[in-house]
């Protein structure tokens, strides 16, 4: 057993307002210089939607992740180093500017500085890439709040197409079609937040001819080497969340770095920080490297959510702590462990779940899925304990379980649907317990205790900010000790220094 330690995030869904006010301090923060207009560390979708970059789950489309081979064994699925030294100079599986959004900004100057007049002045957009006057067609939030309206508008078009050439439905979309295909956001819509996820096994790294990525030792953090970096830019397609980009102006790829100078101190990321929902969690999580790839080369995609469980150590085992304190994790992050709150959503409690599993990359920001209205109106008061009142709502929420199992758990129902009446039977043991009534029957089937219901509320809705952050700090003078090992490349074999 080898373990790891690693900085695990959890977002509550559920939780989140669509505010933008972690994209905007990441983005103040992290990428206001000349190349990065663009790019957004951390940016929110409506769900449904297209995302951003537009349609960045269509691997297909972009090659980005893990695949298996015929033999079971792992492979990028854009090509190994044969692929690669073929397309080193037009490497084509990647997003264009048109995909992100060509940023833009105004004249403002015009508008300030305008003479009186009887009209009000008016200022045009201009590309912030080429100064020259643009046209607005996309943008990162593009669909916001619109629930993949585009997608749903290209949908009704292309339906009606197929009748006029005479395709297979042979008839025009009824009125009742069309309306729920150009309505589509009065039916559900959610928003998802999204930064780097920080993988066990990034394809990332795996896919970056020059070694500058990499992923640290100490945290888990995966990060860019500037100096190292020659912009071949196979980390931008490799990666499948495509939370990697390429600064034009200085040849470089650069990408979310967990607030790492800020979390070294013991504070939790920016974008968790100024949160207005509090959705975010973040703690220390263990895992054994020696097990990595068996759990990413689980042979059924529907199993990969529990083979990344299996991954996460429990920080309390005796044998884990003793491991742990060989591989040189400091007691202060083995202590924290224990306390961690992403352990504790993701493998006490089972309700969070790794975004798009099936990617192999075993994701280390996980998600709580939205518990969202039942269509039936069906109460959760006083009455509703009943498990056979309650568990046939859950196939009825507005929000389909199909529709999140297809994004957090490779299209398996068990889990979201473990998650979501784990969720449900939270919020009707809480509701009878403020109501007064004697402690709640277990609802959902799945026997929880009343403990681990009160320790689930606790963690997602009134958890105090150092309950929320269990970050410990960064041993300074281990990280500089192990810097001192290595000059150039060179090192002696008992760790010293050797001089060239």
């Amino acid at each position: 057993m080898r373990v790891r330690a690693q900085l695990m995030m959890v977002m509550n869904l559920d939780k989140c307002l669509g505010c933008h006010t972690c994209s905007i301090t990441c983005k103040q923060a992290w990428t206001n210089r000349a190349g990065a207009e663009y790019m957004w560390f951390n940016n929110v979708e409506t769900r449904p939607g297209s995302g951003y970059p537009r349609q960045w789950e269509d691997q297909d489309r972009w090659r980005g992740g893990w695949a298996l081979d015929r033999r079971g064994r792992l492979t990028l699925r854009a090509g190994g180093r044969a692929k690669k030294l073929i397309t080193i100079f037009g490497n084509l599986d990647m997003p264009k500017i048109d995909d992100y959004y060509e940023p833009w900004s105004y004249d403002y100057a015009n508008l300030i500085d305008a003479p009186s007049a009887q009209r009000s002045p008016v200022i045009s957009p201009h590309s912030a890439l080429t100064g020259k006057p643009i046209a607005l067609t996309w943008g990162p939030n593009w669909e916001d709040n619109l629930a993949g309206v585009l997608e749903s508008s290209d949908a009704s078009l292309a339906l009606h197409e197929d009748a006029e050439d005479g395709g297979s439905s042979g008839l025009p979309p009824t009125p009742a079609e069309r309306r729920m295909l150009l309505e589509y956001e009065r039916i559900f819509l959610f928003y998802v937040p999204r930064i780097c996820n920080h993988c066990v096994n990034p394809s990332c790294v795996a896919s970056c001819p020059s070694g500058a990525m990499y992923k640290r030792e100490e945290d888990g953090v995966v990060l860019v080497d500037q100096d190292k970096c020659r912009g071949w830019r196979f980390c931008v397609s490799g990666c499948p969340y495509k939370k990697v980009y390429f600064n034009h102006r200085s040849g470089k790829a650069e990408k979310c770095l967990f607030c790492y100078p800020i979390t070294e101190n013991g504070r939790p990321t920016i974008c968790s920080e100024t949160c207005v929902g509090r959705l975010r969690a973040i703690g220390v999580v263990f895992y054994d490297l020696d097990a990595v790839t068996e759990g990413a080369e689980t042979p059924e995609a529907a199993d990969l959510v529990e083979a990344q469980r299996a991954l996460l150590l429990d920080p309390r085992d005796r044998a884990v702590r003793e491991a742990a304190t060989r591989a040189g994790i400091p007691s202060t992050w083995i202590e924290a462990a224990a306390r961690s709150p992403a352990y504790a959503l993701a493998k006490e409690l089972r309700v969070a779940l790794p975004l798009h599993p099936e990617y192999r990359t075993l994701p280390m920001v996980w998600y709580v899925p939205p518990l969202s209205p039942v269509l039936d109106g069906l109460s959760t008061g006083s009455g509703s304990d009943d498990p056979a009142a309650v568990l046939p709502a859950v196939a009825d929420l507005r929000i389909p379980l199909r529709y999140v199992a297809g994004f957090l758990s490779a299209g398996a129902l068990a889990p979201v649907e473990e998650s979501v009446r784990r969720l449900l039977e939270m919020r009707v043991f809480k509701r009878r317990q403020q109501l007064g009534f004697s402690p709640a029957k277990a609802v959902g089937g799945l026997g929880s205790k009343a403990a681990d219901l009160e320790r689930l509320y606790r963690l997602l809705g009134v958890a105090a900010y150092d309950e929320r952050y269990v970050i410990p700090r960064a041993r300074r003078e281990a990280a500089g000790a192990a810097q001192t090992q290595f000059r150039d490349g060179a090192r002696t074999d008992d760790g010293g220094e050797r001089s060239r």
